[in-house]
Parts: C-alpha cells; structure tokens; sequence
C-alpha cells in the first residue's frame, strides 16, 4: 500500500487537476479526452510498465539501471539518464503554478463571487506582487526538498493517506453540488459525448503529450519509486491502479469545472485560469461552507502537487547521492531549481521581456520528456538484456501477451514518439493537408 500510494502521489498533481481540464478546454472536450485515455491505456502503459521494470529489476538508480540491464554498449546506455534533468527544469516552472494555488489558501477567506472579480483576482497572484510571488515560490521549494531531504516514504505517505482521499471527497461533493447547476448537462455532453468534428492531428498529439505529462513518464519517476517496492509487488496491477487514478481525477476535475464555465463564461474555456476562476467561483455561492471547502480543497491540492514535485527531483537526487552524498545533492539542485523558477517570476511580472516560464514549458514537454520516453523504448526494444524483463513479466504475463509487449515497445512507441517530436516543429496536419 506504501509503494501504491508513493506511485499514485508522485503521478496525481495539478496535471490532473490545472492542465487536464486546461487542454480539454483547448482542444474541444470529448473527443480529446477519449483519445487522451487511448494512449495511457496503450503508449502510456507500456512506458509505465518498463520504468517500474527498469527500477524494479537493478534497485538503483536510472543511469545504473541502463548500465545493469544493457545487453549492448553498456557504458553508453547510462547516457539515457540525462533525461533526470527534466525533472529539474519541469519543477522550476511546476512550483511557480503550486505557488498560485498556495495563495489561494489564503484568498479562500475571501472568496470572489463573480468571473470578473475571480479573474481579476488571478492576474493579480500571478503577474502583480513580486514579493509574494517569491515568498510563496521560495516556501514551495522549501517544502519540496525538506520531503525530499528527510526521505519521501514516511512523509509523503502519512500525506498521502489523508489528503488524496480528503481531495477526492471534496470534488465528489462538488460533483453532486454541480449537478443541480443549470449547465450540468451540457458539462457532460461537452466531456462525454465524444464530437470528432473538433478534433485535429495536433489535438492527437496534443494528449499523447498529457498523457506522458500526467503519468510522470520520461524523467525516471517511476522506475526510481519501482526501486524502492516490495518484491512482491505486481507492477502490472499497479500501473493500472495509477493510470485509473489518474484519468478518474481527471474527469472528475473537469465535470465540476466546466459545470460552473458553462453556466458562467463559455470564453474561460480556452483560458489558463479555467480552474483557479471557475472553482472560487463555485465555492463563493456556498457561503462559509463554500470557505471551509476552498482552504480544504486548495490545502490538499497543494500537498497532492508537493508530491508530485518531490517525485521530479527524487530520481537525479537519489542519482547523486551516491556520487556527493544527499545533503550536497538536494542543495546544488534546489539552488538551479530557485535560479529558473525566480527568473519565471521576473518574466511573468515583466521585470525581463523573456518568456521563460513559456521556454521551460516547451523544452521540458515538447522535447526532454519525448527523449526521456524515447530512450525507454529504444533501449528496451534493441540494447536491453530481455531474459531481465521476461522474468518479471512472466509473473502476470502470457507468453504471447509478452511478445506483443516488446513488439509494441519496439516499433509503435519510437513511431508515434518521433510523430510527436516533429509535430512540435512542423506541423504534421500541413503534409495532410
């Protein structure tokens, strides 16, 4: 239960809960959604499972579990581990948001009860004090490496047990509250009822992207959380229980936010802000008990995102430490962590004209995280000892079942990996066109 609730933490963050129902808006709702859990259910699985195998199989760290599993060129498959350093710049830009919702926690006793005020409201945390953008950003830090420091199994999971329940229960209610709300049904049409007609090449890929960013695949996550679980651990159950936690948040985050963007203002929907306006918005009409269910709500958010932001930085961490021991560690790359996430601050409050919050966004999705995955695929379709990963496989695996596995690693994960990458440059949809 230990490992699962590790596994589940690092995964479950405002991935599910801020960009989820973000691109959902973007990229026209249902389709995009069905599409989103095709490939965690596929790409997303097979990643999932062959991180938690690396990790499982050596327990160690990324670069020695290339080095230790490598029939070919064993030296050279450590360099796959460069895609840890993603983790690091991912989190530069990933407390900036835990940041806002860390504001909002004190903004719940006060709570906006119109979409203008609620907007208003969130430009101001954003982009108006710097001061208070700094504190908060600097506290986030601050708690991500003490969890890290003091080591994430006792922490993290007492965490954990409490607010990841306390999380879903809040917007189960909200589920419930939404439901006598006018727009309730057109919420679920909007997410339900799938309408191809809105969706393009680069929606497709668009939530292959997601799905990779949701399951934390690509920076070493899950195969340095893997390292740490119990022999007996069925991986397989496992990733499933995590890939079903994640698309469940998800949903339900989206239900309840476009519940309240339909019966409000229709124009949030493609907006950054969707979920920061939308929500206070909602628990304004409650009165005190919508108070009480903003600072729960935004208190478990906010630990469900440090977990998450723990689960970045563990893998180079635990890398390190063996190398200049974890102390040494977790301060050299705090301080690269503190350097990117103040000059995101300068560029949002524009104290400086480049947009670094948007640099870190694209290289770390669009590029090191297609790496990061790519590698994966590659190594295990071609250079990896197999007989390691069979033996773990075998354990709730058919024999054809396995073969498919391996060919679908092999062949399918690269294709559709490099698809993405090019889009991200050029525009596959103007070859179709």
């Amino acid at each position: 239960m230990g490992f699962i609730l590790s596994l589940t933490g690092g995964a479950i963050g405002l991935g599910n809960a801020w960009k989820f129902p973000t691109m959902v808006g973007q990229n026209g709702g249902s389709a995009f959604i069905l599409i989103f859990i095709l490939f965690c259910l596929s790409i997303g699985l097979v990643l999932f499972l062959a991180e938690m195998m690396l990790g499982k199989s050596t327990r160690d760290n990324l670069a020695n579990s290339y080095f230790k599993t490598a029939k070919f060129y064993p030296k050279y498959m450590k360099f796959g581990a460069i895609a840890m350093l993603s983790g690091i710049f991912v989190l530069s830009f990933y407390l900036i948001i835990l940041s806002w919702v860390f504001q909002y926690l004190f903004y719940s006793f006060s709570l906006p009860n119109t979409n203008d005020k609620a907007l208003e409201l969130f430009k101001n945390a954003v982009s108006s004090n710097v001061k208070i953008n700094i504190l908060c950003f600097l506290f986030c830090l601050f708690c991500t490496l003490y969890f890290v420091k003091k080591g994430i199994v006792l922490g993290i999971e007492r965490l954990n047990v409490v607010l990841m329940p306390l999380l879903c229960l809040i917007m189960i209610f909200l589920l419930f509250y939404s439901i006598s709300e006018g727009a309730f049904v057109k919420a679920i049409k909007f997410i339900f009822y799938p309408d191809f007609s809105k969706l393009n090449f680069k929606s497709i890929l668009d939530a292959l992207g997601l799905s990779l960013f949701t399951l934390c695949l690509g920076i070493g996550c899950i195969s340095t959380y893997a390292a740490n679980s119990q022999e007996d651990t069925n991986i397989l159950k496992a990733s499933l229980l995590v890939i079903f936690l994640n698309i469940t948040i998800g949903l339900l985050m989206a239900v309840v936010v476009f519940a309240f963007a339909f019966l409000s203002d229709e124009n949030l929907l493609n907006d950054a802000a969707l979920v920061f306006v939308s929500l206070n918005v909602l628990f304004s009409k409650l009165g005190l008990i919508g108070n009480i269910l903003a600072f729960l709500f935004f208190l478990a958010l906010f630990f469900a995102g440090i977990t998450s932001a723990v689960s970045m930085i563990e893998p180079f961490t635990f890398y390190l430490e063996k190398k200049i021991g974890r102390n040494k560690s977790i301060l050299y790359i705090g301080i690269i962590v503190f350097i990117l996430g103040l000059s995101c601050i300068f560029s949002m409050c524009n104290i400086i004209k480049i947009d670094v919050f948007y640099i870190l966004d694209f290289l770390t999705s669009n590029i090191m995280l297609l790496v990061g995955v790519f590698f994966t695929s590659i190594f295990l379709g071609f250079f990896a000892n197999k007989i390691i990963f069979i033996k773990i496989l075998r354990k709730f695996m058919k024999k054809r079942l396995i073969f498919l596995y391996f060919t679908f690693v092999k062949y399918i994960c690269p294709i559709i990996i490099i698809l993405v990458f090019i889009n991200n440059f050029y525009p596959l949809s103007k070859l179709l066109n």
